[in-house]
């Protein structure tokens, strides 16, 4: 097994060590080499537990007795240390963060209030997504990138699943830490928690020693929060998808702030088809683009000038 099958494995029973014995126990024996391969383990009421990976979603040898919702409450119980009331009243946001930066996700039978959903009663569905860093992606597109010193202000590409925020949290990382060039005061606006992965104060994923985190707090909001309070040279956001979020940009941008941002699309002829994202091309706040095409270690990164200077 590779340095890097061992990695993957080991972030797999770190996860898998969140769940109470019974369901951890058949997920523990399985192969180093299919550990390190499974992307979330699946548990739902009436039916025996699952695992996601690349193979699509199988059942697990040795737990094949079907789950009752009283098992899914012992998993949140366990996952959380005692602290489900406190994950159940952030269910809003479809999930949690967890020790180590694994997610998990839940449904069931939402409490409605004043037309926002509150909590969770009765579980259904629970889905631990396992997390995993991949130090080091940026390493083909960061030359490129850094300019004088500093950071071309850039957005990033690809299609949903296409490793967007894998290579955005590198890039966050090798700038804070200094790569390329001297350490940059990064600042990011993790509204859904996937970038750093926040768990009591302490982002479970590395995102460098110079960077400010702020999660939970929608984007446009955040990204103004930190460049009033926290004088960042580089701001930072995952998936800008409203108007705000430009608005937002825009104004950072107009500041003398770089930005690192991504958004779902194809390629540059993508986003001139999309009103918003024309929009915010025709602004010219962004000076490279970087598309990712391909998947796992077969991804490769185009880095494409949007100004006349080359990036």
């Amino acid at each position: 097994m590779t340095k890097e099958e061992r990695g993957r494995s080991e972030a797999f029973l770190q996860a898998a060590a969140l769940l109470p014995r019974r369901l951890r126990g058949p997920l523990e024996e399985l192969d180093g080499a299919v550990q390190g391969q499974i992307e979330e383990v699946r548990l739902r009421a009436g039916q025996s537990m699952t695992v996601l990976g690349p193979w699509g979603e199988r059942p697990v040898p040795g737990a094949e007795e079907a789950l009752l919702p009283g098992d899914l409450s012992l998993v949140l119980e366990v996952a959380t240390r005692a602290s489900a009331h406190t994950a159940l009243s952030r269910v809003c946001s479809g999930y949690f963060t967890l020790e180590g930066g694994h997610r998990m996700g839940l449904c069931g039978s939402a409490v409605v209030e004043r037309g926002e959903i509150r909590n969770l009663r009765q579980l259904s569905s629970l889905a631990l997504r396992i997390a995993r860093q991949r130090r080091g992606v940026c390493a083909p597109v960061l030359d490129k990138l850094r300019q004088g010193g500093g950071l071309q202000s850039t957005l990033i590409l690809s299609p949903p699943g296409g490793g967007k925020t894998t290579l955005l949290r590198d890039l966050i990382r090798a700038c804070s830490t200094g790569e390329g060039g001297p350490a940059l005061r990064m600042a990011v606006a993790d509204e859904r928690g996937e970038v750093a992965a926040l768990w009591e104060g302490l982002p479970q994923l590395d995102v460098g020693p110079c960077t400010d985190v702020l999660e939970g707090c929608p984007k446009a909001e955040g990204l103004m929060m930190l460049l009033r309070g926290m004088n960042p040279q580089v701001l930072c956001a995952d998936e800008i998808t409203a108007p705000a979020d430009l608005a937002a940009l825009e104004t950072a941008a107009n500041c003398g702030v770089s930005l690192l941002a991504t958004a779902h699309g194809s390629s540059l002829e993508d986003l001139h088809r999309r009103p918003l994202y024309r929009q915010m091309l025709e602004a010219g706040i962004f000076q490279c683009l970087v598309t990712i095409s391909g998947r796992g270690n077969g991804r490769t990164y185009t880095v494409t000038p949007l100004e006349d200077r080359p990036c």
